[in-house]
């Protein structure tokens, strides 16, 4: 079956695009600036972007230091440049500078051509096309992009007028991510302030009047220690609660005993899992379902609630208080932050004050738990709305949908 071209597209050596579209390399429309600056020379304090400032794949700025102070040599950007980290670039770090400053020279500043917008290019550079170019990367452990290989990328130029449009209309949607990022730290700012007076008994719910005592958690749930071999029966399917499977989402993975490599817990029913790795990032698991063969890391602690002392769900919000994670925190050991771990016996030690009525800790635990089911939803529509903008920026960037003359 022949196929026929499109009214108004033709084909090229990276596929149809419009007619009034031309293919050029990425070093033609821009150029990495090669401007430094010595923070111990400097005359005059400056932000400075590290790579850890730049939130992953979102565009997001989240903080920076000041370039006073600083040792190693700094790149120089100014603003409307596109910065693009070089290392690891499958990370997806990226920022539209809005304010003259300093970043380190693992980011490249991108300087666009006069026919380019910026805020274009911005987008341009998060392409799979140009991502997929600097993910061929030298190194192994620290992979760097090089220049060679992304400037030499080939990509579809509209014209000037139709790079705004297509800058504008996904600004618009990044404006609205935006909105919905505020409004769900607004909400999370309200439930942590709440946490704050239930679990101290500051604010008391209507109808309760009990007495509130201080308990250790190890009173108030067992820890279970049961262990397996996954690799000894290869053929079994496991339901395993990991690390990486609670920060992708909190969806445990279904594995073959042959594909997991360590030893694992068994899952009890209605067990709490808390993470013992690296505290400062809390990792709380309540499962909402425990099957029979459900397994987890060792890096969990598999907590059993006492059903006579404590509601489950009042244990996990207990749990994941700012109280608790920072005593675990502050007894946490270990050489770097990343590779710290609090002892069982240390995190059973940890106290807390809890209502001895446990219809009281159940309605707390539903105020929080409708709390977060509020954010919960929101977050689902920011993550819909962040999956429409990556399918708006292939639609745009390639012109397969149009602003500006041909189907617009």
């Amino acid at each position: 079956m022949v196929s026929v071209m499109k009214t108004g597209y033709k084909q090229t050596e990276i596929g149809v695009i419009p007619e009034d579209w031309e293919v050029k390399n990425l070093n033609e429309i821009c150029k990495p600036s090669s401007t430094r600056i010595n923070p111990l020379t400097a005359n005059e304090d400056k932000k400075c972007v590290e790579l850890e400032h730049l939130e992953q794949a979102t565009g997001k700025l989240i903080g920076f230091a000041d370039l006073k102070g600083l040792k190693s040599q700094k790149a120089i950007f100014e603003k409307n440049d596109v910065l693009f980290s070089k290392l690891r670039p499958y990370l997806r770090k990226f920022l539209f500078a809005e304010f003259n400053g300093a970043c380190t020279t693992e980011i490249w500043v991108l300087k666009a051509e006069k026919e380019i917008e910026s805020k274009w290019l911005y987008y341009l550079i998060q392409s799979d096309r140009i991502v997929e170019a600097a993910n061929q990367s030298t190194g192994t452990k620290m992979p760097r992009a090089e220049w060679k290989t992304v400037g030499n990328t080939q990509i579809s130029l509209p014209k000037k007028q139709e790079q705004t449009a297509i800058a504008a209309a996904l600004s618009d949607v990044d404006a609205l991510m935006g909105e919905l990022d505020k409004l769900i730290a607004k909400k999370r700012d309200i439930k942590q302030a709440t946490m704050q007076q239930l679990l101290t008994g500051k604010k008391r719910l209507a109808g309760f009047s009990g007495e509130w005592e201080v308990k250790r958690l190890g009173e108030l749930a067992t820890l279970s220690k049961i262990g397996l071999n996954p690799a000894n029966t290869p053929a079994a399917t496991f339901v395993h609660f990991s690390l990486p499977a609670f920060d992708d989402g909190a969806t445990p993975v279904i594995e073959n005993g042959s594909s997991i490599a360590s030893n694992k817990f068994v899952v009890p029913q209605n067990s709490v899992l808390v993470s013992k790795l690296n505290p400062r990032i809390p990792r709380i698991w309540k499962p909402l379902t425990i099957p029979d063969n459900s397994i987890c890391s060792t890096e969990f602690l598999v907590l059993l609630p006492s059903e006579l002392l404590i509601d489950r769900d009042f244990f996990t919000v207990i749990c994941s208080s700012k109280s608790v994670c920072a005593q675990m925190e502050l007894h946490a050991i270990g050489t770097t932050g990343s590779h710290q771990r609090i002892q069982p016996q240390q995190f059973l030690k940890i106290k807390v004050k809890i209502p001895l009525e446990q219809k009281e800790q159940t309605a707390i635990a539903t105020i929080l738990s409708d709390m977060d089911a509020q954010i919960n939803a929101l977050q689902q529509k920011r993550d819909k709305t962040a999956q429409l903008k990556q399918g708006m920026m292939q639609e745009l960037l390639t012109g397969r949908i149009r602003l500006i003359g041909g189907n617009a």
